[in-house]
């Protein structure tokens, strides 16, 4: 009895899993990339602890309102006597003050701390100077004074921006029309408060002085070398000396 051969059974489909083979730079490629967004949000995670973790706490106690409260109120007294004494200008704005205070510093052009600016002597600069006199410091600059803060800190504005004062084309350009042409008469009409005085004043940024980092102060604030706010005469060249 013979067997019959076994034949291939044309039913079965054989099905093999094909890999798709990736180049081997392709692989590197996105092996750096992955290490690099692995770096890149561990650095993230590093610096918001960091910024979180130097935020302090806005607190503020209760004997801090009771302070703010008691200077407002002195400065409104202090205001209304003003009104009915008899009549007889580089400045130091401080906070919690009466806004009638405010007010008068932001006319004088004083926003910033430790900064200073040329003012005309009439009745209402007066009247302005007296308002803000504990926490300004004025007197009458000297030549040399006014000389030396226009060749170091002076600045003017054109189209709200600050350009210093290294080229007398600038000046003419812009106050040549006043007779004005060079850095010698942008002094000479600044020291002698002349008809111009309120185009060149206007021409100039305020000053931005210069206050040592570890300077002792007192406890309002006010800097011990410098000395007490309110009319200095000629001592206020003292100060410009020590803050130019």
């Amino acid at each position: 009895m013979c067997k019959k051969k076994s034949e291939p059974d044309n039913n079965k489909v054989l099905t093999e899993k094909v890999i798709k083979l990736v180049p081997e730079n392709l692989l590197m490629k996105r092996k750096a990339y992955q290490a690099i967004k692995a770096a890149q949000a561990k650095l993230a995670l590093k610096q918001k602890r960091k910024v979180q973790k130097g935020i302090p706490l806005k607190f503020k106690h209760l004997e801090e309102f009771l302070k703010n409260s008691k200077r407002k109120s002195r400065d409104e007294t202090r205001l209304a006597r003003l009104k009915h004494r008899p009549q007889p200008g580089v400045c130091c704005p401080s906070e919690s003050v009466s806004p009638k205070v405010i007010k008068a510093i932001q006319m004088l052009r004083l926003r910033k701390l430790f900064s200073g600016t040329f003012v005309k002597v009439s009745k209402a600069s007066i009247k302005m100077l007296k308002t803000v006199e504990p926490y300004v410091a004025w007197g009458y600059p000297n030549l040399k004074s006014v000389r030396e803060l226009l060749l170091k800190r002076g600045l003017v504005r054109i189209d709200k921006r600050k350009i210093p004062l290294t080229d007398n084309t600038i000046i003419e350009q812009h106050l040549g029309q006043y007779g004005i042409i060079c850095l010698e008469d942008l002094i000479h009409e600044i020291y002698s408060a002349g008809k111009k005085f309120r185009v060149v004043n206007n021409f100039l940024y305020p000053f931005r002085l210069s206050v040592p980092r570890h300077a002792a102060r007192d406890k309002i604030g006010l800097i011990k070398d410098v000395g007490d706010p309110g009319p200095r005469a000629e001592d206020i060249n003292t100060v410009i000396r020590k803050l130019n």
